[in-house]
């Protein structure tokens, strides 16, 4: 199957905070390919990368870094495939610190931004941009919120059946 989605992160320890992505492409039988690349330690093979998502025919880019946080900036400065940016949680000042790099770059190279670890709603925000193209994308999409909003409903089923103590008990 054809990558659609590249996937770069700025280093090994942001794998479990791209997992969600991972798991959500999955469920959705998205085709994606998983790369590790600093902007900064290697920034000939984060160029080349995206040059080859580009020559794949990816469609979307999802870069996840922490700290300074430039690696979805510095993708979105040499694509114009979209790019979603995962800031990823940092020990000194608990992602702000990424979150702020990711979401305040120049006029002129738009970086989509998701939540601090908020890789699953990067992994739905790909898709629903694939889904513009692609009706079993679509199709999948919708099967999702439906799913979503039945396990709503049956939670607010469970809590009028057996009130607020037990339901925070179970």
């Amino acid at each position: 199957m054809k990558q659609q989605v590249a996937i770069i992160i700025g280093s090994d320890s942001d794998l479990p905070v791209i997992k969600p992505a991972l798991d959500m492409l999955d469920k959705l039988q998205i085709a994606y390919g998983l790369h590790i690349s600093s902007a900064h330690r290697t920034p000939d093979l984060t160029v080349k990368i995206v040059r080859d998502a580009e020559k794949d025919g990816v469609k979307v880019i999802i870069a996840a870094a922490g700290g300074a946080a430039h690696l979805p900036g510095v993708i979105a400065a040499m694509t114009i495939l979209p790019v979603i940016g995962v800031p990823v949680k940092s020990d000194a000042l608990s992602g702000i610190d990424s979150l702020y790099s990711i979401v305040q770059m120049p006029s002129g190279i738009p970086v989509a931004t998701v939540a601090i670890n908020g890789s699953k709603n990067a992994a739905i925000l790909a898709a629903q941009i694939l889904a513009t193209a692609d009706d079993s994308i679509k199709e999948k999409l919708l099967l999702f919120k439906q799913e979503m909003a039945l396990e709503v409903a049956a939670k607010d089923a469970k809590l009028q059946e057996i009130g607020a103590a037990a339901y925070l008990n179970k």
